[in-house]
């Protein structure tokens, strides 16, 4: 039976090449791990063996890559039928995906911004409730870093909102993702993050991103996070309450051990803002 993932509770994205690290980890080295099912579904021989093996030690979450809940093509039913599927074999206790479009008479293999307008919300929420329907469960939705900004014809914070309120799922908060957007096109991360709704944060995302220059920030997954974003995941806590977290590193693996490090720092702010959900709950 599919629980929730305890609150205070840090994750490490589950990658082929760390397999092995993962397998052979020592206990309490991380709480949860996330994989994303596209690159796992049929997967089977030596690589299956290990996903089964770890799916079966720790709490999985999933994180989708190619639903395209933006795009304008009809949803693949057959694909959300395996999903489903993916998701009840390994008793998966949270799946998200993208708050963008991937694909467009072919998959794109980049996450592609959605033009903020009323019409793209009533669009994207509609396909949103088809794939929560589909997939039997509530799905949360990411907020994503991008480079090029379609028409905006409201706040991204506002369209976010919107989307939400209308599909009435859930929000993955890429904290990573706000500090670049921020940096990249010009507005306050400290302002956007407290505009998310509390209420439907369920989880956040932290990771690492490339400075390509004071103005321009490439969220890469390939680095270790950095101060800033971790002051912003603090301050997350702060305003939104503590919810499971995870370290996304995607290339350039460190040994385990410095993975772990930041994992554990995750548990340590986590710690420091324990009574934040309390005190929410309680006025």
């Amino acid at each position: 039976m599919t629980t929730r993932l305890p609150s205070a509770s840090a994750g490490l994205g589950l990658r082929r090449a760390l397999l092995d690290d993962l397998r052979g980890a020592p206990a309490g080295t991380f709480d949860f791990l996330e994989c994303a099912p596209d690159n796992w579904i049929g997967v089977g021989g030596r690589l299956g063996d290990a996903l089964h093996d770890l799916s079966s030690q720790y709490p999985l979450t999933c994180h989708g890559l190619s639903l395209s809940l933006g795009g304008i093509a009809p949803l693949d039913d057959t694909f959300l039928a395996r999903t489903r599927r993916f998701l009840d074999q390994h008793d998966v206790v949270l799946y998200s995906e993208h708050l963008s479009y991937c694909a467009d008479d072919g998959h794109l293999y980049d996450l592609m911004p959605i033009p903020f307008t009323e019409e793209a919300v009533h669009h994207v929420a509609a396909r949103i409730r088809q794939a929560q329907h589909a997939l039997g469960r509530r799905i949360a939705v990411e907020n994503v870093s991008y480079y090029a900004a379609p028409y905006q014809a409201m706040a991204e914070a506002d369209f976010i909102a919107a989307v939400l309120e209308e599909a009435d799922c859930d929000l993955l908060l890429d904290v990573n993702n706000i500090f670049v957007n921020a940096i990249n096109h010009g507005y306050d991360a400290r302002d956007f993050l407290a505009r998310m709704p509390s209420a439907r944060i369920v989880s956040y995302h932290v990771a690492g991103h490339y400075d390509e220059a004071d103005d321009l920030k490439v969220d890469t997954h390939g680095a270790p996070v950095k101060d800033d974003v971790w002051s912003l995941l603090a301050l997350a806590y702060e305003r939104h309450g503590v919810h499971p977290t995870l370290l996304e590193r995607d290339f350039n693996f460190p040994p385990l051990a410095e993975l772990a490090a930041e994992v554990q720092r995750i548990r340590d702010l986590q710690s420091a803002h324990a009574g934040t959900a309390a005190r929410m709950a309680h006025g």
